[in-house]
């Protein structure tokens, strides 16, 4: 393994550096203002539209994309540099270059799982930056963590499914440009256990579908919404349908592992901001007549972050480099293991800096807050930290079987 940038990352990290610094970071306060102002929580703010065009015309745009002429054909360890640099403004520069969640992983399903039509349709308006997507697999009445146990009926009737169920935390949702979701939901209750479910795509304004309500997260709303969404006998035709029926599972396992990498990166970005943010103010607060990064607990925790950022890196630059060279499936460990991990550490350092700006650090005058926020519901998303760990200890006690065996 050598995580040493080669050439193309390094010329990438330049420009996409280059592209945050003299337009992003100055955005921020631009965005803040343009949301405050609208008054409405899923606004969309002109800023985004003028930054989109700028990464554009820049050749930013698509990078987490490996598959054919549509991306910038990265390697997953290339687009880690990438995705932890845009980490260190998540509300602005993901979107800003188009590689934010759940889009990217809209888009790779449709890739790779989607017709013609739905290409033509949905892909490349996506990959234009001109629409935006949700991704509809959790729901209120079920554990969720266990996918299998989606309720969501799609009956099939002639040439047509029809819907019925509802779903939450359907993100994106209730963005501005959201056209389409992708659905799962339940086709065949009496097949084994992981053929049950499908996948399809579902236009919004389809009839039958209502937006029950945002979600807040801890007291958030965010921009693109955490939706709960009713289907009540929506129909959808048969082409509708991602793959076959019963792939539903194989999809979302598909989409769920480049998807979490992603977050992970994006992760330790945000970490190295808090840290940034922590060592300027304890070096600009004075109390008891020293600067608080002279006092030994600071020092500490300056320290510590930065060993728990490396930590973190190198385990994610790992499974990245996995998933280059043997795959998904073969890096499954490694991939949940940075999924605890990475959240983990990113809450660590946020708090601390958090602690460091004392009252501050709570309200929106700094991002800490809403950092904070962000990584505590990653310990959730895309599978909470203790099904990761599950599966872990499953894959271990099965070495050990094995290798006693």
């Amino acid at each position: 393994m050598d995580f040493t940038p080669d050439s193309t990352t390094r010329e990438y990290v330049a420009r996409l550096t280059a592209f945050m610094d003299e337009h992003v970071y100055p955005a921020e306060p631009v965005y803040r203002r343009e949301m405050d102002e609208s008054g409405d929580p899923n606004f969309h703010p002109p800023i985004l539209e003028s930054l989109k065009k700028v990464a554009k015309d820049q050749g930013l745009w698509n990078l987490f994309l490996p598959h054919g002429d549509r991306g910038a054909g990265l390697t997953n360890v290339q687009y880690a540099h990438l995705a932890e640099i845009t980490g260190r403004s998540p509300e602005i520069a993901p979107e800003a270059i188009n590689c934010n969640a759940p889009d990217t992983g809209n888009m790779e399903i449709l890739t790779l799982f989607g017709t013609e039509e739905h290409q033509e349709k949905y892909l490349e308006p996506l990959l234009a930056g001109e629409m935006a997507s949700a991704f509809c697999m959790t729901e209120p009445a079920v554990a969720s963590s266990d996918a299998t146990n989606v309720e969501l009926a799609m009956v099939a009737d002639g040439d047509e499914y029809v819907l019925n169920g509802r779903k939450w935390f359907a993100s994106n949702a209730l963005h501005a440009n959201c056209e389409v979701f992708i659905v799962m939901g339940k086709t065949n209750v009496d097949a084994a256990t992981h053929r049950q479910q499908s996948m399809m795509v579902v236009p919004k304004d389809t009839p039958g579908i209502t937006i029950v309500r945002g979600l807040p997260v801890f007291g958030y709303l965010d921009r693109e919404g955490h939706a709960e969404v009713l289907f009540e006998d929506v129909r959808v035709p048969k082409t509708a349908l991602l793959a076959g029926e019963g792939d539903g599972f194989m999809i979302a396992q598909s989409r769920l592992g480049p998807g979490r990498i992603h977050h992970c990166m994006r992760s330790i970005g945000m970490a190295e901001r808090a840290l940034d943010l922590m060592i300027d103010r304890a070096q600009s607060r004075v109390t008891f007549g020293q600067p608080l990064a002279e006092r030994a607990n600071i020092q500490d925790w300056i320290a510590e972050a930065r060993i728990e950022i490396e930590a973190t890196r190198l385990l994610v630059l790992k499974t990245a480099w996995l998933m280059d060279t043997v795959g998904n499936k073969q890096a499954r460990t490694e991939i949940a293991a940075i999924k605890v991990k990475a959240p983990e550490m990113a809450l660590k350092i946020i708090d601390r800096a958090i602690q460091v700006h004392g009252g501050a650090g709570v309200t929106n005058d700094f991002p800490l807050a809403t950092y904070y926020a962000h990584q505590r519901a990653l310990r959730l998303a895309d599978g909470p930290d203790e099904v990761h760990k599950r599966s872990i200890a499953r894959l271990e006690l099965r070495r050990r079987s094995s290798a006693r065996a």
